[in-house]
């Protein structure tokens, strides 16, 4: 199957015009003086709370409300995370279309200096709106130049997920992603992407906002998760059509050279198929559909973690490499400091968390990539195989 990044079965748009401020693709986001970033937290909470109310009627400006808080009580997976998070105004957005359509993607003419072959691959661990470190980062593997713009000829890059929220430019990191993508195919290379949980809950809060949906600790919505997981008012602000469609477009599960690439540390992907193919046209099928609950149900075991990492971890991971295939499996999603137990402080004032690279365990089944680049960690750009 054609990674989701160059095509795919359904198309996401929205109405309304285009925000003047909207930056180029490549180009760093701007930021307004007063414009808040939440303090680093623990991994993903799914909140409960009470039905959200209705949307208000078009003449009436809907109110300001906080984020649903969290219950005393949660299953282990839901953690609780940043806090005094930015409030955007609540209700449901009109906005996306249901129907699937298909949108034919031209492909890039290709670059006749451009070396023949498969060059070395690369992975990136989450980003979450750090652009600068983001560049700074892959400028290091000399896979982009001072510009900005793709330097590694026919290299392969996988970005395992988790473009925004938390930090403050996600929408600037998407569009770099997306340009990168469009140049290495030029240059005989290739930069592709997979579905974090995040990608789902923005496009959850943007098309569902605070309709009430079933969790499995009562009613929640996706405007409440998406704020108190470090939603940025100015992603949302930012949201073009191209955006949701490259997003809902994203392949869950890949596999290059021998790994397994996910973006979660969990074996619910089994839970949607017994192959990578069947996994994404699954996924994609869900997002198709766009039932609050069900898209709910599948970021809900999407944000789930740390199934690698006790005693049985080593059996969950060769169940996925069964299914699916490969020697390793490669994730994001669950910081390495907090699969070593080195927690940091929620108020994001401790002192920066020292990772110097992967985190390699479950017998050497599994591959951590998220480097807690969110707890003042450090954004990981690695080649595989591992040296070593």
């Amino acid at each position: 199957m054609t990674q989701g990044a160059s095509q795919g079965p359904m198309v996401w748009t929205m109405a309304g015009e285009t925000p003047a401020s909207v930056p180029p693709p490549g180009v760093p986001s701007g930021m307004s003086a007063g414009s808040p970033v939440p303090p680093a937290g623990p991994p993903l909470h799914l909140p409960a709370g009470s039905p959200a109310a209705p949307p208000a009627a078009p003449p009436a400006a809907p109110p300001v409300v906080p984020p649903a808080a969290p219950p005393a009580d949660l299953p282990e997976e839901y953690t609780p995370t940043a806090r005094d998070l930015p409030i955007i105004e609540p209700g449901r957005t009109e906005t996306l279309i249901d129907r699937p359509a298909v949108v034919p993607v031209p492909e890039p003419a290709p670059d006749p200096d451009a070396p023949e072959g498969m060059g070395p691959l690369y992975v990136v661990g989450d980003v979450h709106g750090y652009y600068d470190e983001l560049r700074e980062a892959l400028a290091a593997e000399g896979l982009i130049d001072a510009d900005g713009s793709w330097a590694a000829g026919n290299a392969r890059l996988w970005f395992l997920g988790d473009f925004t929220d938390r930090g403050p430019d996600g929408i600037g990191v998407i569009d770099l992603v997306m340009q990168l993508s469009a140049e290495a195919a030029a240059a005989g290379g290739y930069c592709k992407a997979l579905m974090g949980n995040h990608e789902l809950l923005l496009l959850g809060a943007k098309r569902f906002g605070d309709t009430p949906v079933q969790s499995g600790a009562g009613t929640a919505s996706f405007q409440a998760a998406w704020l108190l997981n470090g939603g940025q008012k100015t992603d949302m602000d930012r949201l073009e059509d191209h955006h949701l469609q490259w997003m809902a477009r994203l392949d869950a599960v890949m596999e290059e050279d021998g790994h397994l690439l996910v973006h979660s540390d969990t074996t619910a992907y089994l839970d949607y198929g017994d192959s990578i193919e069947a996994v994404n046209d699954t996924v994609h099928d869900v997002l198709t559909r766009s039932e609050a609950d069900e898209v709910w149900d599948l970021f809900r075991k999407f944000t789930k973690r740390f199934a690698f990492r006790d005693e049985s971890g080593s059996q969950a991971v060769r169940e996925l490499l069964d299914a699916y295939g490969g020697d390793r499996v490669v994730h994001g999603h669950s910081p390495i400091p907090y699969l070593l137990g080195e927690v940091g402080a929620e108020d994001g004032e401790s002192e920066s968390v020292a990772v110097d690279g992967p985190h390699v365990y479950a017998d050497g089944l599994a591959i951590a990539m998220d480097g807690g680049i969110t707890m003042a960690g450090k954004l990981l750009v690695v080649q595989l195989p591992l040296a070593g």
